[in-house]
């Protein structure tokens, strides 16, 4: 690579990397020779990258639970009943604090604004001979005719009616309102419980239940499909990647897919341009590419990048580069290297597409290989872990290393998807930090094709025999287990050099 007159040689760069992540480098760390060096630490130990517990998922019977609590903390201290006090927290999106402070400030506005009377309790009309119902305009024996607070008199019917039409309505029926278009008076729970029929009730209580989490600025719904968990984040984290009991994996500012190291704003701007330029990249969506040695279609059905031929050619390439495996080997191909010609508008439109056509193919390989290892993982965990167990002649419980280093491979997966799109709309001024960008980005992509490989190929061998020597399986135990670590520490050390951008470059300048 030319220096450009940057300040560091390719060298240099290398070197920075090493005194960035000292011991726990993913290209040392995963040598062949040394792979029983590196057990590292337990993977039991400590999390994934979007696991970090700064949140709670909640299951139904949680989040009811939260619910009851802060209606007891604003009834206990405001002195009003459990029906008031639920009025109250919808009103300020479940928020106890703000109702108290809006309370204490001026009670009566409050009250006004909510529709709360201070007897706020069914009406009964008086014992009269009848009492006209101005809905339907029907005479009624005083026990047939209700009122809400306000004492504006309906009949029971009419009631039922304007309560279940409110109810088909949707949500808004949380804040029904008297019938009497003049009047603000809020019709209650208790009314909907007197009157309402079953069904309805079921309808407004689920309503009721599900503003406890919409309205609630620290609980959201996990976006997954079919998913019926909430999440209750700590606000003001640094780190918005949660993962629901679903196993769907999201950011809580978005709620799109996880997406660290990239920010929310990086996430929009890609898939942005992405569907702009759609049609510019509906040839990196084929599914095969051509076998570079015989020419034939290949499509690619496994999760690493090291791409095999049918016979008789047996030709070994890299799936994105198409360079032949013995020289690429474990070398990475992510670097961006911009062609030239003479022509310079020409030039920069083609650069444009070039530069694009680039990354996207490469976070869409990483994506596509992320889907796979879900659908491995999940048949490890059903099927494979089962077999081996049987084969090896022992306990699941010690095969779970298999589905940790799984794990590990759809995270990274995810993770290092993204690092492309961070290359995308990286300055291109800064290219001392973009040299060492691409040097941490190769060496990740290194260190997981190694255990994407380790995990996908080698673990067939013990698949596919009756017996096979104990040693030899223990030996493979130690060495996926080995780099599961090692490429679970260095890609948290690249998450986070990624999202502090960078900053060592900076304190190495200026050594």
């Amino acid at each position: 690579m030319e220096s450009d007159g940057d300040m560091y040689e390719d060298s240099d760069v290398e070197s920075a990397g090493d005194d960035f992540y000292g011991d726990g480098d993913a290209s040392d760390g995963v040598s062949d020779a040394d792979d029983d060096d590196f057990i590292g630490n337990d993977p039991d130990d400590s999390d994934d990258l979007c696991a970090k517990k700064n949140y709670v998922v909640l299951s139904d019977d949680d989040i009811r639970r939260l619910m009851d609590d802060d209606i007891s903390k604003v009834f206990s201290v405001l002195s009003i009943s459990k029906i008031e006090a639920s009025a109250l927290l919808r009103r300020y999106n479940w928020s106890v604090s703000k109702v108290h402070e809006e309370w204490f400030a001026d009670e009566s506005k409050v009250r006004e604004a909510i529709g709360l009377k201070i007897n706020n309790k069914i009406i009964q009309s008086p014992e009269l001979n009848s009492v006209i119902c101005v809905i339907c305009f029907e005479d009624y024996s005083s026990d047939g005719i209700l009122a809400s607070a306000c004492g504006h008199p309906f009949c029971v019917e009419c009631w039922r009616g304007y309560i279940s039409n409110s109810l088909s309505d949707g949500s808004g029926c949380l804040n029904l309102r008297c019938p009497e278009p003049s009047c603000k008076v809020a019709v209650t729970q208790d009314m909907i419980d007197l009157l309402a029929s079953d069904v309805d009730k079921k309808k407004y209580y689920g309503f009721l239940f599900r503003s406890y989490v919409e309205q609630n600025r620290k609980i959201k719904w996990c976006p997954a499909p079919g998913c019926n968990f909430a999440v209750e984040f700590d606000i003001g984290s640094d780190n918005c990647d949660v993962m629901c009991n679903c196993s769907h994996c999201f950011c809580w500012n978005c709620t799109d897919e996880a997406h660290r190291p990239v920010n929310c704003e990086t996430v929009r701007k890609w898939k942005e341009k992405n569907r702009a330029e759609s049609e510019n990249t509906n040839w990196i969506l084929a599914y095969t590419k051509p076998c570079p040695k015989c020419k034939r279609p290949i499509e690619k059905n496994e999760g690493c990048m090291r791409m095999t031929c049918r016979d008789p050619c047996k030709y070994q390439f890299c799936w994105l580069c198409l360079n032949s495996w013995s020289t690429h080997g474990y070398n990475p191909c992510n670097k961006y290297k911009p062609e030239t010609e003479d022509e310079k508008k020409k030039e920069m439109a083609r650069q444009s597409i070039v530069k694009y056509t680039h990354y996207y193919e490469r976070w869409a390989a990483n994506e596509k290989s992320r889907r796979k290892a879900v659908e491995d993982l999940r048949r490890m965990d059903e099927v494979n872990v089962k077999e081996l167990s049987k084969l090896q002649r022992i306990p699941e419980t010690q095969l779970k290393f298999i589905l940790d280093a799984w794990n590990q491979i759809v995270e990274c997966r995810r993770v290092l998807k993204w690092t492309y799109a961070y290359g995308f709309y990286f300055p291109n001024e800064e290219q001392t930090k973009r040299r060492f960008f691409e040097y941490l980005q190769g060496q990740a992509e290194t260190g997981l094709e190694r255990l994407h490989h380790c995990a996908e190929k080698e673990l067939e061998i013990y698949l596919n025999v009756e017996e096979s020597d104990s040693k030899a399986f223990y030996d493979f135990r130690r060495k996926l287990t080995g780099l599961t670590s090692v490429t679970k520490n260095y890609f948290e050390n690249l998450v986070r050099a990624l999202e502090n951008g960078l900053e060592d470059v900076d304190s190495l300048n200026a050594k």
